[in-house]
């Protein structure tokens, strides 16, 4: 799959999240074989650009390229300038936000909230894309109202407008993130244009990627909320994908070897009073399912610094591994689903 000039290495795309795709998180899915990464979004209003937060989610340093970074906000010209910031930050795509459903976005006419104003949508495709030379890609959703689904009209206008990719969420904003994802629409989005097409929504087992592929003909598939504290499901997609069969899980040593890993590489991204707190749900997303998590997490969460938030975490695992724990995939999904009842 091309985005512009830029091949990816296969079809397997993370999901932008705010407050999770930071560089550390991408580099991590990058090299459990995800072909792609999206920043997560960062706004277009100068005020705030540079702003601590900001400067963390804008940090390209060392990434594998193609860098794709994300931009939200409402007014043009803003998410123009914007656009040209980040191509001068070192992005070498840029990706316009018409699809985050919180309120706090939506709010301020952003995110899934323009999805209510297509000739808004038409003048911000228009003027990014002639902003900057590089690739502009668009996520987006199905509409804003359910019953109101207006995507095979923005969606055509994104052609027009010179989008080099589009990433479609199989929900409205109105659905938020419940519900299930729909498909049949992002099939028909397919079917009509020409540029590459990423669906997105609830693809959280190589089976499930599969089906959604072949389902929708889309180009590639988007995983955002699947990969928390499971960095390794790019490598079981893309095995499953290649070969029909599936991968082993990870044991508990590989699992504690890649969580100490990443919390080295977000504590040094970070720094020491943020690195601790930020680290805390993405040690909560690779204990669930474990035995004793709940306790341990709960400890977890009063540790004030990194030294000791990484020593309760390889104590934890430790123990886990001194006891012969094991758990495949399957089995913390069939304890997730306990826990939720």
């Amino acid at each position: 799959m091309y985005i512009g000039p830029y091949q990816l290495s296969n079809n397997l795309i993370v999901a932008p999240m705010a407050g999770v795709t930071d560089r550390p998180f991408r580099t991590l899915c990058k090299y459990f074989g995800a072909g792609h990464a999206v920043s997560e979004m960062m706004t277009s209003d100068k005020t705030l650009r540079m702003s601590k937060k900001s400067l963390y989610r804008a940090n390209f340093d060392g990434e594998l390229a193609p860098i794709s970074a994300q931009i939200a906000g409402s007014d043009p010209a803003d998410l123009a300038e914007a656009a040209r910031y980040q191509v001068a930050n070192g992005a070498q795509i840029v990706d316009i936000n018409m699809g985050c459903p919180a309120k706090k976005v939506c709010n301020k006419l952003a995110g899934s909230a323009l999805l209510q104003d297509e000739d808004l949508v038409a003048r911000i495709l228009d003027t990014v894309v002639t902003a900057v030379d590089v690739p502009v890609t668009l996520k987006t959703r199905l509409g804003f109202l359910n019953g109101h689904e207006n995507i095979m009209r923005v969606a055509k206008r994104a052609e027009e407008a010179g989008i080099a990719a589009l990433a479609l969420h199989g929900r409205t904003r109105e659905d938020m993130y419940l519900n299930t994802a729909r498909y049949s629409l992002i099939k028909d989005v397919k079917d009509m244009l020409s540029i590459p097409v990423i669906a997105n929504g609830d693809i959280d087992s190589p089976e499930k990627a599969k089906y959604v592929l072949d389902y929708t003909g889309a180009d590639a598939v988007m995983i955002g909320r699947a990969a928390q504290g499971r960095p390794w499901i790019f490598r079981e997609i893309a095995h499953y994908l290649q070969t029909g069969e599936h991968l082993a899980a990870p044991n508990i040593q590989e699992v504690k070897e890649v969580l100490l890993g990443h919390l080295a590489e977000l504590y040094e991204f970070y720094g020491e009073y943020s690195g601790c707190r930020i680290s805390r749900k993405h040690i909560a997303w690779y204990t669930k399912g474990l035995r004793s998590s709940n306790e341990f997490r709960q400890n977890m969460y009063k540790v004030e610094s990194t030294v000791e938030q990484y020593k309760v975490v390889e104590d934890y695992f430790n123990n886990l591994l001194m006891h012969g724990e094991i758990m495949s995939d399957v089995q913390v999904e069939q304890v997730n689903l306990l826990e939720t009842k």
